[in-house]
């Protein structure tokens, strides 16, 4: 393979515009999951100017792009998926047809091991180096808004009856309810971080926007635009005022949903329950095909979800003991945290226990808004 390694500000316009073309393109081949705005190039180089180490492997056939892997390094070769840990989708964008070796590929990059948490399907040569897959709920718009709300009333018709009642109660107890589907104020943006904040420390869980550099990397996405990216800001209003908003990224056929969250004043309407179907209808009218609501076990996400796609995560390696050294010490977390998650009798005293604890930091009354945005 003839591959080249770049630092995100050294990738040219002309490799830019093809890693775009393969994701443009990607759902006419097959490969639907290339098309996911965590792997787009403006995902990476958002990522490279709020992180060190951050990398691009271009492989070229025939002196032409043939695929492209972004990836960040330490400096003893630990290698790791952009943003892992916040990104919902990781691999290798690629052509049709196109293979590669895994260990060649990470040799080229100077890496010991890379590790990902959310590893694309179709990702073939990887597959070895998979430890686990796991599902992630998508909202399917392919066949527009209507098809979507009648496999969900099909499969579920109470909720979708008591989430309109909902919105029509909702209605009668404000003068307006107005959503905007791409809001570009930046206040509302801060808005929305602050309720994501403070829903994070009320559950117990670590509040990401305490990392100043998350904080950056949002904000940034927010000012991206492109024909085929963006940052897009979704917002349910009452009365002038936000009751909900989700904060995702937009590429021509995928909206994923990243970080939402509502007004808790307003909770007994489910306003994010109402934000997301509002998101299904004007996404669907946009063009694009699913809502990708991650990895995870959320009510809301059981609730809203129309069918699932997988996700896998694992550590590629190369015989070196970077690689051994690397692993030995996160895959018993790994493994310790899939086990509670999958096991409800160990989820649910342990969700509570953090619940507990982010009472006693808020000094308030813990209230789980984590099922309901």
């Amino acid at each position: 393979m003839d591959i080249s390694v770049y630092r995100p500000g050294e990738l040219t316009a002309a490799d830019r515009a093809a890693w775009t073309a393969l994701q443009s393109k990607a759902h006419l081949h097959g490969a639907p999951e290339l098309a996911n705005p965590f792997l787009s190039p403006e995902f990476a180089l958002a990522v490279g100017r709020c992180r060190r180490g951050v990398r691009i492997a271009v492989v070229r056939e025939g002196g032409e792009p043939a695929a492209f892997f972004p990836y960040q390094r330490s400096t003893v070769g630990v290698g790791r998926a952009v943003g892992l840990g916040l990104s919902d989708c990781q691999g290798v964008v690629h052509r049709p047809g196109f293979t590669w070796d895994a260990e060649e590929l990470l040799r080229a990059c100077g890496l010991a091991v890379w590790e990902f948490d959310h590893l694309a399907e179709g990702q073939t040569p990887f597959a070895a180096h998979v430890t686990g897959t796991f599902p992630s709920p998508v909202m399917d718009l392919e066949q527009g808004y209507e098809a979507y709300l009648g496999r969900l009333r099909a499969g579920s018709p109470k909720f979708v009856r008591s989430t309109f009642a909902k919105e029509r109660r909702l209605g009668r107890a404000v003068s307006e309810v107005r959503y905007v589907h791409d809001e570009r104020d930046p206040r509302v943006l801060r808005t929305l971080m602050a309720w994501k904040s403070a829903q994070y420390r009320r559950t117990g869980r670590s509040d990401r926007f305490a990392h100043p550099w998350i904080t950056r990397l949002v904000h940034q996405l927010f000012h991206t635009r492109t024909e085929s990216f963006a940052g897009q800001l979704s917002v349910l209003y009452a009365d002038g005022k936000p009751a909900a908003a989700h904060f995702g990224l937009r590429s021509e056929r995928v909206l994923t949903c990243w970080f939402p969250a509502y007004d808790p004043a307003f909770a007994r309407f489910s306003p994010g329950l109402l934000l997301h179907l509002h998101m299904a209808e004007e996404g669907a009218a946009d063009g694009i095909a699913y809502l990708d609501l991650g990895r995870g076990q959320k009510q809301y996400k059981d609730s809203l979800k129309t069918r699932e796609i997988s996700v896998s995560e694992g550590w590629v390696t190369r015989r070196h003991p970077v690689a051994l050294g690397h692993r030995a010490r996160r895959a018993p977390v790994r493994a310790l945290r899939n086990t509670v998650l999958a096991r409800p009798e160990l989820f649910e005293p342990a969700d509570k226990l953090l619940k507990r604890m982010g009472k006693f930091r808020s000094g308030g009354q813990v209230t789980d808004t984590s099922s309901k945005t």
